[in-house]
């Protein structure tokens, strides 16, 4: 179908150079509702709050821990293709990372109780996520054959890929539990949109020396593909009807799945404080246009045997056909449209956070302070420094990332956020995000991997977050 063929294209060129989603500037900044998406139990300031339809919420990233555009399509005099192979198929391996997430807030709300010390908040966002290992030995397959590659068993188990398109609601509850104390829980439905997966492959290619022809060739595979609407879209396609069925699916007309975030932030004293989230504790089941491919068996091939003797009278015979016929018998293709499960890439957040400097001046102008009209109000300092640790479930072990930031408040117009963060994609990774209050409208942007921008071909990690926002504060 034209659907799978081109998403797949697209998953090893396009989202080589993607990143996954870390949001290391935007958790525990707690001046932006949005914070709220990170850790439901985030100290919140708010009588409520209203995100501008689309443009509330937009992030994007976009990185590799090998390689670069500009290795690949750099104006340097030298072929496409040997810089494919010298820079892709020879250097990378099965645990290099190509993986991406974007997310298109919809709509989010948020707004307190009767019950200062209770705050709601809810909506909708449009999530891609994708995680793709590169396929070294199927990569070196394309490239050079296996031909003059004796004894050498090609690992079939390089194959390993999931992502899915879903469009989340969501409705959580934020409370204040005494003073040091706030808690908050949020309930999720996915409504599936795209989904594949092939993970927990296993088998291998080998060539060895055959007795009746010159090699012989093995093939044990365990290997399956199982998708979710494409075919539904591919359909769509040929009526030029394809943002209908998006529509359709995206609102329960596809896959259905259930999931659960959890947070809170604890004070250890009145400058020192602990957070933590759990975030898509969930699972989708996919039982709409679904479809799973598997390749299951074993098989010792020498190629066309001919018997001169035996088949002297029937060379006319498609002895091609048969070898086949035979591998396919030993090792069956097979499809199905039955009904799967996935589990949704489960995010951990934690950060330990000191405050120090003088109090955010006087609150009366504003009305903006973190807890102003709860029954446990708290004092915002102007500077926080800390520590913030990330990791996401992904099929071959979780990934994860360290940050250090700094926070300087000025007064109750700005806030600037620094950040330094180290993982596997890079080691220079500077990072500022950037809060204005201005009035009842919140706008923040920020962006990763600053000293990347000079050259943004050659850089292995960029990303950036913007939003919209209109607030009301409540007066003390």
């Amino acid at each position: 179908m034209r659907i799978i063929r081109g998403y797949l294209i697209f998953l090893l060129f396009g989202c080589y150079f993607l990143h996954a989603q870390n949001k290391q500037l935007l958790y525990d900044f707690n001046e932006i509702p949005q914070s709220l998406m990170v850790n439901p139990g985030v100290e919140t300031a708010f009588k409520w709050y209203g995100g501008v339809p689309l443009l509330s919420g937009i992030s994007g990233y976009g990185g590799s821990n090998a390689a670069t555009v500009n290795d690949i399509f750099a104006v340097d005099g030298l072929d496409i293709n040997d810089k494919v192979r010298n820079r892709l198929v020879q250097r990378l391996g099965p645990s290099d990372e190509l993986s991406g997430n974007f997310q298109l807030e919809f709509l989010n709300v948020g707004f307190r109780s009767t019950d200062p010390d209770i705050f709601y908040s809810f909506g909708a966002y449009l999530e891609f996520d994708n995680i793709s290992y590169w396929p070294q030995d199927y990569a070196f397959l394309l490239f050079e054959g296996n031909a003059n590659q004796l004894n050498r068993r090609f690992n079939l188990g390089d194959l390993s890929m999931r992502g899915s398109m879903v469009n989340v609601f969501h409705f959580g509850v934020n409370k204040n539990i005494g003073k040091d104390l706030t808690i908050g829980v949020r309930g999720k439905i996915y409504s599936g949109i795209l989904d594949y997966n092939s993970t927990g492959n296993n088998g291998y290619l080998v060539n060895t020396e055959g007795q009746n022809n010159i090699f012989n060739t093995t093939l044990s595979a365990d290997l399956k593909l199982r998708s979710s609407g494409f075919g539904e879209l591919d359909s769509a396609a040929d009526d030029d009807n394809v943002s209908s069925a998006l529509v359709k699916r995206a609102l329960f007309g596809g896959d259905l799945g259930l999931g659960l975030d959890l947070g809170f932030t604890y004070h250890l004293s009145e400058r020192t404080v602990i957070t933590g989230s759990v975030l898509d504790l969930g699972f989708m089941y996919h039982s709409g246009d679904t479809q799973s491919y598997s390749l299951e068996g074993n098989a010792s091939v020498e190629g066309i045997e001919i018997n001169i003797l035996e088949d002297f009278g029937n060379l006319n015979r498609d002895f091609w056909q048969d070898l086949v016929d035979e591998v396919e018998e030993l090792v069956p293709f097979q499809s199905s449209d039955r009904a799967y499960v996935t589990f949704r890439p489960t995010k951990i957040n934690a950060s330990l956070r000191h405050d120090f400097g003088k109090p955010v001046g006087s609150q009366e102008n504003c009305d903006c302070s973190v807890t102003a009209f709860s029954s446990n109000a708290r004092v915002r300092f102007r500077n926080s420094v800390g520590a913030h640790v990330f990791a996401i479930k992904r099929p071959r072990g979780p990934q994860m990332a360290v940050t250090g930031f700094y926070v300087r408040r000025l007064g109750n117009v700005m806030a600037l956020k620094a950040s330094y963060t180290a993982d596997k994609f890079s080691r220079t990774n500077l990072g500022l995000g950037v809060n204005l209050q201005l009035g009842p409208v919140n706008l923040y942007a920020m962006a990763d991997n600053l000293l990347s921008y000079q050259n943004i071909t050659g850089s292995n990690y960029a990303s950036f977050q913007l939003g919209l926002n209109i607030i009301s504060w409540n007066k003390r």
